[in-house]
């Protein structure tokens, strides 16, 4: 990847997402309507918000009953026990926890905090405490939208899936690739040179993370109800490669 420009393009007016709701004709909808022509070689970064509504992973609390593990464990980190039972059921195992978070091993690899589940950016109502889950593998999910929407576009073009997460060293969250599809996921800089001649030994470069945290930074975290970005300058590939590629090892993770 020799990247020279780069250009990121937040797609305006994207309807509320529904469970049921075809993603990609939406987003292709919205698209055609913006004055924002897509080209061969762009790749789209979606909010993984967006994806988990089309695809139905949404839960309303008030349906979940805690197990007695999720109470116990809820009275520990002073969470909702029904938050809890669903985090448990989304993750192959909690790595640690203090009071408000969880950190977890989501079923796709993915650790992160309470296992991606949150209230934000859903819609409830007095009978109903909405929730969303992650998608069940956002690398299928964004295999999938590259072909349906290469289908209607008549465009090549590379997918993002996209959440904000937080990090072992730092405070905040950033944007990483939940998933991929047409994208190169990560570089291998073994064996090159520096600008001194001396060979590089353990730099590898999560690209696909790279590129999602600046879209995610069009996107926002709040009201900004701007789901979809278009990066130019990025050369696609044909590659089966995914995010899958990212996850360390539990035997080389320090923090575990």
């Amino acid at each position: 990847m020799n990247i020279k420009s780069l250009s990121l393009s937040a797609i305006p007016d994207i309807p509320l997402i529904k469970p049921g709701d075809n993603l990609a004709h939406i987003l292709v909808s919205s698209l055609l309507k913006s004055s924002f022509k897509i080209q061969d070689g762009d790749i789209l970064a979606i909010a993984q918000k967006v994806v988990s509504k089309a695809e139905g992973r949404i839960v309303d609390l008030k349906t979940v009953t805690p197990s007695s593990k999720a109470i116990e464990l809820a009275q520990q980190v002073d969470k909702d026990p029904r938050q809890i039972e669903l985090i448990l059921s989304e993750s192959n195992s909690i790595i640690g926890h203090k009071p408000g978070v969880i950190i977890v091993e989501h079923l796709s690899g993915t650790v992160l905090a309470n296992a991606g589940i949150d209230h934000s950016n859903i819609e409830s109502t007095d009978e109903q405490e909405m929730v969303s889950l992650l998608p069940k593998d956002s690398n299928i999910s964004a295999r999938r939208l590259k072909k349906e929407i290469e289908t209607l576009c008549n465009k090549s073009i590379g997918i993002i899936i996209t959440d904000s997460i937080g990090r072992p060293w730092r405070l905040g969250t950033t944007g990483v690739a939940l998933g991929s599809a047409g994208v190169q996921v990560i570089r291998d800089l073994r064996g090159d040179k520096d600008m001194f001649g001396r060979e590089l030994k353990v730099s590898e470069t999560a690209d696909v993370d790279s590129l999602a945290s600046a879209a995610c930074l069009l996107m926002g975290e709040g009201n900004d109800a701007t789901p979809l970005v278009c990066i130019r300058g990025v050369e696609t590939i044909e590659t089966s490669d995914d995010t899958r590629q990212l996850l360390r090892s539990a035997s080389d993770d320090l923090f575990r």
